[in-house]
């Protein structure tokens, strides 16, 4: 999970498929980007920290979450659809 990324959006007041578009990103794999189901591309990270001004190391610093709250969230994922 990428928590700093997931804060430059809200601290920008964008939504996620409006970012998507805006950096040639398709939205489905932006989400798996933003938590952590999918490793960003060179390119990718790039673009996201030049769109949202700033830098790549923090953007796209990892947090491991918990054993525990994984499951809870990919529990969730699969009950109510969630991406």
């Amino acid at each position: 999970m990428y928590p700093n990324l997931k804060l430059a959006i809200f601290k920008k007041g964008l939504r996620q498929n409006h970012l998507a578009r805006e950096v040639g990103i398709h939205e489905v794999i932006l989400s798996k980007i933003i938590h952590g189901y999918r490793e960003p591309s060179a390119e990718q990270k790039a673009r996201l920290s030049q769109y949202l001004n700033a830098s790549e190391s923090w953007l796209f610093e990892k947090y491991a979450a918990p054993v525990a709250e994984i499951a809870r969230t990919e529990t969730q994922e699969r009950e109510y659809g969630e991406s």
